[in-house]
């Protein structure tokens, strides 16, 4: 069956209503992520790890120790499922594709509306992979190399590209001289000469 072709988006999380049926390791990390993203989490299941009780201790999340009810999905933003039942997955797939809620069923890329891609991560730069649930392997091998080809160092130079935007809007430029600016900044030779001055900067031995 050929894929459907994805459309490519960050979301912005924060403060919107997200819920996972699933407390076991899978979820965890799922939660985690959610979290990571600014999101309020709710988490229904009848048992969770020691790290999910520990975000519901601190109330990180809200969690219902019980099973799942049609009702959770209530004024959610999106569900992400990660539990042993395949019945039940297809239950809340069902149940959120009715309401309008985005689903995401866990290693069942047919119950999917969204998927999670590996992701190299530069602070505010975020380089995301997807092969449509084809190849998760890939996608793993190629964030591996782009973490190689964009190192630690991205993150301090996108703040600075962030700073230098902010100068740039701050003043009246002429809208094309700053875009040409814009993109000076953002250009491989800048990059070098950053580098450099990052170089010199260290203290040596």
């Amino acid at each position: 069956m050929k894929p459907a072709k994805l459309f490519p988006m960050f979301l912005k999380l924060s403060a919107r209503p997200c819920l996972v049926v699933g407390a076991g390791t899978f979820a965890e990390s799922k939660i985690d992520s959610l979290l990571e993203a600014g999101g309020r989490v709710r988490v229904v299941a009848p048992e969770a790890t020691p790290q999910v009780r520990s975000w519901a201790k601190s109330k990180g999340i809200e969690w219902h120790q019980r099973p799942f009810q049609s009702s959770d999905l209530e004024g959610m933003f999106l569900v992400i499922a990660a539990t042993s039942s395949t019945e039940l997955h297809e239950q809340i797939f069902e149940q959120a594709t009715k309401r309008g809620v985005l689903c995401n069923i866990v290693d069942v890329p047919l119950l999917c509306d969204f998927y999670y891609p590996s992701v190299v991560q530069r602070g505010a730069l975020q380089i995301a992979i997807s092969t449509a649930g084809q190849s998760p392997a890939l996608a793993q091998r190629l964030r591996k190399e782009l973490e190689v080809q964009f190192g630690p160092e991205y993150e301090e130079w996108v703040a600075q590209l962030g700073e230098v935007r902010d100068k740039l809007f701050s003043t009246k430029l002429d809208p094309k001289q700053r875009k040409r600016r814009l993109h000076e900044a953002a250009s491989e030779e800048a990059f070098k000469a950053f580098l450099k001055s990052r170089r010199k900067s260290k203290p040596s031995g």
